[in-house]
This record gives structure tokens, sequence and C-alpha cells, in this order.
């Protein structure tokens, strides 16, 4: 990904690339979005953009491999997570979802991702430790809980499902408060344009409203050049 392109997506909320892609695509029905509301660590952090690093967990009930056997997963994911193409945002699905008890998302791991250079980290499961999480490293998550439970590594690198949202590791992912989308390969090239013709196009509308002077007939002129400009 091009670095204009990334200092513009971390810029723009998550609704406002959704919209973009339709002015990418050139129509409506764009849906690759979680459904539901969605909880973030820091809602004032911003966007997290790249590509997903995937993994599945549990913590409901005790691990039932072997010692040894979920050492190795569990190193096995933090090397998944410490390589590969970046930008990167973890995207850890819980099994136990909608029961979800173990708050994977604590001090000590997002600071560990962080670490990794990761941006942030996209689940349906527990965060807790709020206040505590590191600057800079937002989780969006399913909800808030106090304990670990039996939280443990399932699988790595896996396809994902996150509030209806079907992830593939090494997809693209724009996420903030709103919940997150992947973004279509074929849009890449053209989101920068699309984003920015978009943020112009608001202004015809914006701009008036927020105008003390504002009423309908300089409503029915901004909505008749929004029309144009969308043509």
């Amino acid at each position: 990904m091009k670095k204009p392109l990334l200092d513009l997506l971390k810029s723009v909320d998550t609704p406002t690339v959704c919209n973009a892609i339709e002015v990418a695509q050139g129509k409506r029905g764009f849906d690759n979005f979680t459904r539901g509301t969605m909880l973030c660590s820091d809602p004032d952090a911003g966007a997290m953009v790249g590509y997903a690093r995937t993994a599945k967990i549990a913590a409901v009930n005790p691990p039932e491999d072997l010692p040894e056997v979920i050492r190795q997963r569990r190193m096995g994911y933090y090397r998944h997570m410490a390589t590969g193409t970046g930008p990167a945002v973890t995207v850890v699905e819980d099994l136990d979802f909608p029961d979800c008890i173990g708050a994977y998302w604590g001090e000590i791991n997002t600071t560990v991702h962080k670490g990794f250079g990761i941006s942030g980290a996209l689940t349906n499961g527990v965060m807790r430790d709020l206040g505590d999480l590191p600057d800079g490293f937002p989780v969006v998550a399913g909800s808030v809980g106090p304990s670990h439970g039996f939280v443990h590594v399932k699988d790595v690198g896996t396809p994902v499902t996150i509030f209806s949202l079907s992830i593939k590791d090494g997809d693209l992912v724009h996420a903030d408060r709103h919940g997150a989308l992947v973004i279509p390969p074929e849009v890449v090239d053209s989101l920068e344009q699309a984003i920015r013709k978009l943020l112009e196009t608001e202004k015809l509308i914006l701009g008036p409203a927020r105008a003390s002077e504002f009423d309908f007939e300089a409503f029915e002129q901004a909505w008749a050049a929004f029309e144009a400009s969308r043509t």
C-alpha cells in the first residue's frame, strides 16, 4: 500500500471509507462490514488500518491438548503476529461468541502486539485493563470483562468471522469505534481519489448547513449542487 493512501485511511473514519468504496465501485450495496454495536478501547484513537493477521481463541473451557502443543500453538501465534506484510491489524475470533468470558486483550497482550508494530486489534471477544492499554493501539471488541478465563489459541492464519464480517488472513481491514470493514482489492488503486472526492462533495451540504442563514431554500440549492457533483 502506498503511503499517501495509508495516511489518508488513518485520518478518516470507517463510515467514510465505507461510503468511498461505493464511490470507487460506482454503485451502492457494499456489504463487507460488521453488524451490530462494537466497543472501542479508545474512541478518540482514530482508525486502525492494515492487513489482517488472523487467529481463533477460546476461554470458557480449559484446553484439552498437551501442554507442549498449547505452547507451540501460542508461540506460532506470536510468530505470525510478529512477521509478514505491514501495516497489520490483529483479527481474533473468540469461538465462545456470543458467550465470551476470556479477556485476551489486556495491558500485557496489547503492549506486546504494539511492540510488533501492529496498529490495533479487532475481535468479537473480550478486552480489559481499560485505562492501562498502550496509547496508539486501539482495540475494537465485542465486550468488556475482568477475567482471562482459560483463554488459549485454537487456530492461526485461518478465515475468521467478526460480527458477521468474514475476514481472511491478509485482507485489508479498516476499523474504528463504528466497527470494521474489509477493503476490496479491486478498489485499492482508486480509493484515495474516491475518498477525496467524497470529502469534497460532502462540503457542498455541510458548508451551507453550518451557516447561520441556512434554511430550506439554501438546502435545496446545496442539494442540487451535491447531486450534480455525483454525476
